[in-house]
């Protein structure tokens, strides 16, 4: 009997920020977006199903495969395509394929948020050493942290912030059981950028 493939995240970004974008090309092994195309972050359980899904969407759709990580609770994968109306037609057709809705996806929670104003010079040089695969904190700056489960809808507040605000891009872990996302930038700045990622998880965008 096959198991039921339950909807853990289901998120589309209709235009990837070039910060983002780029952070996806220093993590994925896939087919890499570009700044500007529509991309579907999809979180499902059990993990191995992921692999059904995705047959389905590069199949019967012109996406891309940017990432796919399969573990054993959770899987997911992340589609893209310039074009947006391929990418909602891939979510479309994996939901049909799950027998599932986009409003059967796990609600987002917030399992923590700060900011942390005028960075010291220790806790920065701590932090760029640890996150190796975004941009540098700088001392003196202010710091937006959150946290997200499930974690694939920290994507989602990653692009929305950086849409809202000049800030940079530290971090964004969206694997695993909690999402987590660093942001730096002025005080008013993130100010604006940390109202926009709390925004975007407290209402996600699926693909209608």
């Amino acid at each position: 009997m096959t198991p039921k493939i339950s909807l853990r995240t289901y998120t589309f970004i209709d235009s990837l920020q070039p910060q983002l974008a780029a952070y996806i090309a220093t993590v994925s092994q896939g087919f890499l977006p570009v700044p500007g195309d529509a991309c579907l972050w999809l979180e499902v359980s059990p993990g191995m199903a992921v692999h059904r899904l995705t047959d389905t969407a590069l199949k019967a759709t012109r996406v891309h495969l940017a990432q796919q990580v399969v573990e054993r609770a959770y899987g997911s994968m992340v589609i893209h395509q310039r074009d947006q109306s391929d990418v909602i037609e891939a979510g479309r057709l994996i939901l049909n394929s799950m027998q599932a809705q986009q409003g059967d996806r796990q609600p987002c929670r917030v399992q923590w948020s700060e900011i942390i104003r005028g960075m010291t010079p220790d806790h920065t040089v701590l932090i760029n050493r640890q996150e190796r695969r975004g941009s540098m904190i700088l001392p003196g700056q202010s710091m937006f942290i959150l946290e997200t489960e499930p974690a694939g809808y920290i994507t989602y507040a990653a692009n929305q912030a950086e849409k809202a605000a000049r800030i940079t891009l530290i971090d964004v872990k969206a694997i695993g059981a909690f999402g987590r996302l660093t942001l730096a930038g002025s005080e008013t700045d993130i100010d604006e950028a940390a109202a926009a990622a709390i925004a975007a998880v407290a209402s996600p965008r699926g693909t209608h």
